[in-house]
């Protein structure tokens, strides 16, 4: 796909996502995100081809005007749209997929000074809310929503939407998500939950409390019955004395 059609496809993908959204020679001059990511092309082919100074330099340079810093190596997808884009830091081995929708204040960076793949990968259709940060090398997957302002550090399957610091899958396939579970080791960014457990202590207070009133139930039942046996039981002895 050459340039110009590059071009054409995000200004469509802006009247898609942006109900403010107006001409687009409108689009074309005042979409920051969008020059943001048509600046990374040519930073992101010299970076490829051994120019690694002047790409970080021109990338500064694209920062300066628009307020988004994507670094040169990291890869877009297709019909990628930054909206408002003031505040967006993207890391250098970031992976996004097509049609990812990314609102001001995103971060997707790494975790410390690890070296090699230390950003996320995110799949396909992926909308991460204003102010919300994605941090270390995690798999987003498919169709994923993360709410604005949330923390996410840990692998999310597709169809998901999570909020929450750390983020939680709150939505999966469209049903709602009360417990999850992943592996707390894959990741040496994994952070401690303080909610999610605390919300795993109450649920399994209730169910013991549940359990307790069962058998509390259970033995009043059984109490009512023998007091009724023995209520008969003193009844037929009166009866037998009356008669004598």
């Amino acid at each position: 796909m050459s340039f110009i059609d590059t071009i054409r496809e995000d200004i469509g993908t802006v009247k898609t996502h942006d109900p403010a959204a107006q001409s687009d020679f409108v689009i074309f001059l005042s979409y920051p995100g969008l020059h943001a990511k048509w600046m990374h092309t040519p930073e992101h082919w010299l970076w490829n081809h051994g120019a690694r100074g002047p790409a970080r330099v021109l990338s500064q340079v694209t920062r300066f005007f628009t307020g988004v810093e994507i670094h040169p190596a990291a890869q877009l997808g297709r019909r990628f749209f930054i909206d408002h884009a003031m505040g967006v830091v993207i890391g250098e081995t970031t992976v996004v997929g097509d049609d990812c929708v990314l609102y001001q204040g995103v971060t997707l960076g790494g975790t410390g000074k690890e070296c090699g793949k230390r950003h996320p990968t995110l799949g396909n259709n992926v909308t991460v809310g204003a102010g919300a940060k994605v941090l270390g090398n995690i798999q987003i997957g498919d169709n994923v929503k993360v709410g604005g302002n949330s923390v996410v550090v840990k692998d999310v399957p597709e169809n998901c939407t999570v909020v929450g610091i750390p983020g939680r899958v709150v939505r999966r396939n469209g049903c709602r998500i009360v417990e999850e579970t992943y592996n707390r080791d894959k990741h040496r960014e994994n952070m401690p939950d303080p909610v999610e457990e605390q919300s795993r202590l109450n649920r399994e207070g209730i169910r013991k409390n549940h359990q307790r009133i069962g058998d509390l139930e259970k033995q009043v039942a059984d109490m009512e019955r023998q007091l009724a046996e023995l209520t008969e039981l003193v009844n037929q002895f009166v009866q037998q004395q009356q008669k004598r």
